[in-house]
């Protein structure tokens, strides 16, 4: 990782960032993810079928080029979310956020003190297996670490105002499915949630995370002011395939 560079840093300096979300355990697509000039990887260890073993190998494989990664966890897994901090990931990406009460135990989990209560340990492969010091590791997991909240409910998105004030968290994502699958395809209130969750972003200066399936999509989630731009990979290769003569 380049500690002058970070993509916290660069996130905190303006620029818009793209990477891959990854679903599939396969060392060889994180690598090739990497190698093709990404900004980070995203690991879904939420829906994918990443365990803590996979996740670690993948981390490594992608730091490698220099590449940087965020982890999706389970709803309400801390453990995972140590072991991802531990074995090096950039950022945690928290599911199902409803209150200010879960985004605030979701900083808890991540981050050491004082905004957190994140279990320490210098034998890491974050903390270079003890060989740089206790205040080294913690500086250096201030200036990197990135916590994203994700509003998938009209519930959180009336609460995101809420949820965005909490200190630590720095972004957000949208669960558009989640939303759709919780109202209805077609229900008129979804479209206003997203939008409720959009301002309230917009009037923190929260950073927007968006999962998008092309290019198109790319283009449009920056010019609605997603600064973090996600490409759903497993979309993009049934795209690809179908397209095939």
């Amino acid at each position: 990782m380049n500690l002058e560079k970070t993509l916290r840093k660069r996130i905190a300096a303006g620029d818009s960032v793209s990477g891959a979300l990854l679903r599939i355990p396969n060392e060889e697509l994180v690598e090739i993810a990497a190698c093709s000039g990404v900004d980070f990887i995203l690991l879904d260890c939420e829906h994918g079928a990443d365990d803590a073993v996979a996740m670690r190998q993948h981390i490594a494989a992608a730091a490698i080029f220099g590449v940087e990664t965020l982890v999706r966890i389970g709803s309400g897994d801390r453990s995972l979310v140590l072991r991802a901090a531990d074995a090096g990931a950039s950022g945690i990406v928290i599911p199902h956020v409803d209150d200010r009460t879960q985004a605030a135990e979701a900083v808890q989990w991540a981050r050491y003190r004082p905004l957190g209560d994140r279990g320490f340990a210098l034998y890491s492969r974050a903390a270079h297996y003890g060989t740089i010091s206790a205040a080294e590791h913690i500086r250096r997991t201030d200036e990197s670490m990135l916590l994203f909240a994700m509003i998938e409910s009209p519930v959180a998105a009336a609460r995101s105002t809420d949820i965005f004030e909490v200190p630590g968290i720095d972004g957000y994502m949208i669960g558009t499915s989640d939303l759709n699958a919780s109202t209805g395809p077609h229900d008129p209130t979804v479209e206003e949630s997203i939008q409720q969750v959009t301002e309230a972003g917009r009037q923190h200066r929260s950073i927007r995370m968006d999962i998008v399936n092309s290019a198109d999509q790319a283009v449009t989630a920056k010019a609605d002011g997603a600064q973090v731009i996600v490409y759903n990979t497993t979309s993009l290769l049934v795209d690809l395939f179908r397209a095939l003569p």
